[in-house]
């Protein structure tokens, strides 16, 4: 009898402990649970200690509300100048609210990789080729925008979007390399001709400024030699006159008059020196070649400019 009531025992603390089990639920961080309650939507638990009813609330749906990155298959789409394209891409999406994610749609997963392919094709569609390398950004943007409006039903939101990989056809790339080898030289020729014409431009420019600066230099040249034969001029000019003032004060006393004759005969005498060395043959009169002679006319002439009052 005791070891019945023992098994008894055991097994309600067993069975309080499973209920207890079932009663309690933790909730990890950044996890929902959808509670049902007898088949109806009853609550959204969120993370720490939470309780329910046996066998009347069930956990219904997990939903994690990390934002996940969804990997976008590679699909082909059509550019609206007709080249066809195979683009690829990824998708960041997270859930803002687990009601509607749970019983907005059936897989909201598959449903957003739809939409996002669905979107993209539409977007490349109204760009040419050369747009959809040169916009790319702009196109992620368009894609977001198209899959939340949809999307905003089902309590997802797209985070971000990124086309991983745009692969146009061989042929494509290849004349898209050639138009490129193209533009490459064409830009290599016009800088190498605007460097040609800016150095011509600079030589030019430099020969200009050398010749103006030569002029320059030149004109102040010619400036300063006239200033210094100017001055050199009015210098000479005034010695003459400072001299001819001192000859004329000397030669107004008798010693300067007697100095004035003795100079002029001296003159005199130097004179018929000298051409009597340079010409081969002088034919004179013995008496006015005589020393005597010359110093007479010298006095004579000297009388003269007495007489005359230049000397006083």
């Amino acid at each position: 009898m005791l070891e019945t009531n023992l098994i008894v025992t055991a097994a309600l603390v067993l069975a309080v402990l499973i209920l207890i089990g079932k009663t309690v639920v933790i909730l990890p961080q950044n996890m929902a649970y959808i509670i049902e309650r007898l088949g109806k939507y009853y609550e959204t638990q969120t993370a720490g200690l939470q309780f329910v009813i046996p066998f009347i609330d069930r956990i219904a749906y997990k939903v994690s509300l990390k934002e996940s990155a969804i990997d976008i298959p590679s699909q082909s789409a059509i550019t609206k100048d007709n080249i066809s394209l195979t683009i690829d891409g990824v998708l960041y999406i997270k859930v803002m609210e687990p009601y509607k994610a749970s019983y907005g749609i059936d897989n909201y997963v598959y449903a957003v990789i739809q939409l996002a392919q669905t979107s993209m094709r539409s977007e490349i569609g109204k760009l040419d080729l050369d747009k959809t390398f040169e916009e790319r950004d702009s196109l992620n943007v368009k894609i977001i925008h198209a899959i939340n409006q949809a999307s905003a039903a089902w309590g997802v939101q797209v985070m971000r979007y990124e086309i991983k990989d745009i692969n146009p056809p061989a042929s494509v790339l290849d004349a898209m390399e050639k138009q490129m080898r193209a533009e490459r030289e064409k830009r290599a020729s016009i800088l190498d001709s605007e460097g040609k014409r800016q150095a011509a431009i600079n030589i030019a420019e430099g020969a200009k400024q050398a010749t103006v600066l030569s002029a320059e230099a030149e004109r102040e040249q010619q400036v300063l030699k006239a200033e210094g034969e100017a001055l050199s001029i009015t210098l000479v000019a005034e010695a003459k006159a400072r001299a001819l003032t001192m000859i004329g004060q000397a030669a107004a006393t008798t010693e300067g008059q007697a100095a004035v004759l003795l100079d002029l005969a001296t003159e005199a005498i130097a004179a018929k020196k000298a051409i009597a060395r340079e010409s081969t043959v002088v034919l004179m009169d013995n008496d006015k070649s005589s020393a005597g002679n010359t110093v007479a006319e010298a006095l004579g002439v000297v009388a003269a400019i007495q007489k005359s009052g230049v000397l006083s």
